[in-house]
């Protein structure tokens, strides 16, 4: 950890904020795009370990940028103010570590980490530098999601019973089957680094290059994509995860030599607390699913829908004001002497103009070409400036990949886990 005197300054409101990028591959590179789309921040160094990224970075942000193989070599640079990480999943927690020990702040895309025990040790080391860190799952800086807290929180839909979410795809791309370059090899390629912590096996460039498809390296589905689900869930909703987790799925179409499966369904259990009531989450993510990708949310009240996608939609069901009746196998007399009844508290109403309903649905949409992205890294960046909480510090970002991660140990222990959000730590 760095001496008090060591640290680098406080970035000054006129300054832009010197960043680099560790793990050049498209996640990584699209956050580059974002954070420098701000205004706000100056991309001058960055890390991979394969040589034609490195090259890539150069002809997007010129020759003077700062290249390396080695992450060590950019936390030692004092001109760096905030790094980004876009690597593999295994690598999230190390790197995160090592930069707010070395006076960083960080951008940690999600999951957070791969594993539930890597969680608390970020926690802790954020906590102990004090730095600013921020988890990349950008719907937590949406104005859609904003929109649709706001109107949770308003009581639109009544009491929130039920939540369905799904992200489906069906494109070689979108199941991670990305482009293998044609000089991928050891020379390009610096196989040994890129395995960390990894079980050392011989080199593979699929392995390399379409790294979640393997559980060495990624999270699969759950981390890819479940955590995504968790963090607009949490944000929306003020809940911190549930108690109980199973998931159950399989490996259906891209039978392609990778481990983690590409459809993969959860159910979670969502305790009652101040803040809301108990409910019950089923999560999906089909990667074989139909005419194009989709993902979205569908919250389910007592008085009411809300749809959250690309916009927001309520679609208000208010209780019924009668309770209707199921009289048919009644004796006759018994029968009209109910509707008598019924009749004299529920008057019948006759149909007219006036008397018809206008559709209660309410939308609400983004401006064109909005970005999420944008302005999840924007408010890192303002953090950074201010000194002010980040929207996704590593608690927040750890409630999401929690629960994410337990899916994957459902699935693959073939187990319902209990989960303690509060500690955020395995029961039993």
């Amino acid at each position: 950890m760095l001496a008090a005197q060591d640290k680098p300054p406080k970035v000054s409101a006129n300054d832009k904020i010197q960043i680099a990028l560790i793990g050049c591959g498209g996640m990584g590179q699209g956050d580059a795009r974002s954070s420098t789309a701000t205004g706000l921040t100056k991309l001058v160094a960055a890390c991979d370990c394969y040589d034609g990224r490195l090259t890539h970075m150069k002809e997007v942000y010129g020759p003077l940028i700062f290249t390396t193989k080695d992450y060590q070599e950019i936390l030692a640079r004092k001109d760096i103010d905030a790094v980004i990480i876009g690597t593999p999943d295994h690598w999230h927690s190390r790197i995160s570590i090592d930069a707010m020990n070395a006076g960083k702040d960080v951008y940690c895309e999600k999951p957070m980490v791969q594993h539930v025990d890597d969680g608390a040790p970020v926690v802790e080391a954020q906590r102990a530098t004090n730095r600013i860190m921020q988890v990349g799952s950008q719907r937590v800086s949406s104005v859609i999601y904003q929109k649709a807290r706001e109107l949770y929180q308003a009581g639109a839909i009544g009491k929130l019973n039920m939540v369905e979410a799904w992200w489906d795809r069906n494109s070689a791309n979108g199941a991670w089957e990305y482009t293998v370059p044609p000089d991928a090899n050891t020379e390009s390629c610096d196989w040994n680094t890129f395995q960390g912590r990894a079980p050392k096996t011989d080199w593979d460039a699929n392995r390399f290059f379409r790294w979640r498809c393997y559980r060495d390296y990624g999270t699969g589905v759950a981390g890819d994509l479940f955590v995504h689900l968790f963090s607009g869930l949490h944000f929306i909703t003020g809940a911190i995860g549930p108690t109980r987790v199973f998931a159950a799925g399989g490996l259906r179409f891209w039978n392609d030599g990778r481990d983690v499966p590409d459809l993969l369904i959860g159910l979670y259990d969502y305790p009652q607390t101040a803040a809301h009531p108990a409910f019950n989450l089923v999560l999906r993510v089909n990667f074989e699913s139909g005419a194009k990708e989709s993902s979205g949310f569908r919250f389910t009240g007592s008085e009411g829908i809300m749809t959250v996608s690309n916009s927001v939609t309520v679609t208000a069901a208010p209780p019924e004001t009668e309770p209707g009746y199921t009289i048919g196998t009644f004796s006759e007399p018994e029968q009209a002497k109910f509707l008598l009844a019924y009749h004299a508290k529920y008057p019948e109403v006759k149909a007219s103009p006036e008397g018809m309903k206008a559709a209660r649905e309410m939308s609400y949409h983004p401006p064109p070409k909005y970005s999420d992205h944008v302005d999840h890294h924007r408010n890192f960046a303002l953090a950074v400036r201010s000194r002010k909480p980040v929207v996704e510090d590593p608690v927040f970002g750890f409630r999401a990949a929690g629960p994410a991660l337990l899916s994957n140990m459902s699935f693959f222990e073939n187990r319902v886990v209990e989960w303690d959000p509060t500690t955020m730590k395995i029961k039993g």
